[in-house]
């Protein structure tokens, strides 16, 4: 549930690009969404949200600067920084985004099948420690987080 495993080793122990990243977003009042890296690490993409109002051109050049000196103190090697919003299919990782949208419809796919089924489509009804919970088509399903293999919001045009 969490974002990108790649280990970098810093102060002596081992911090995933996700771990090293997070702080500072958030310190700066955003959230870290997600991380994705090309191999062999040229391009890095990180996606941050807002909890109030959508992410602008200027929030995304401020979050690059700081991100920039960031992975060049920690000597992190790439060739191109983009910094930019979810967009309106915005993946859920972590069980506070599944909190925060409830009443939304999702799109999920999971590992193990249930009822025959990988992919559902319903909207967030529910979340406790363990589990989502999804209506889809007035029946509800309940998905075990660690069953859980991609979930993303389904926009609404």
């Amino acid at each position: 549930m969490g974002g990108l495993v790649s280990p970098f080793f810093i102060c002596g122990g081992v911090m995933s690009l996700f771990e090293l990243l997070e702080p500072t977003i958030v310190g700066m009042g955003y959230e870290l969404v997600d991380i994705e890296q090309s191999t062999p690490g040229r391009l890095l993409r990180v996606f941050v949200d807002k909890k109030e109002g959508s992410i602008t051109l200027d929030d995304c050049v401020a979050i690059s600067n700081h991100l920039s000196q960031l992975l060049a103190v920690e000597n992190i090697d790439y060739n191109r920084l983009e910094v930019s919003s979810p967009g309106l299919d915005r993946p859920l990782k972590k069980k506070a985004d599944f909190v925060r949208y409830i009443g939304e419809l999702a799109k999920v796919k999971i590992r193990i099948p249930l009822q025959g089924q990988r992919n559902f489509v319903g909207v967030l009804a529910e979340v406790d420690d363990e589990a989502l919970t999804l209506s889809v088509d007035g029946k509800l399903v309940r998905v075990d987080f660690g069953n859980l293999d991609k979930a993303r919001l389904v926009p609404k045009l």
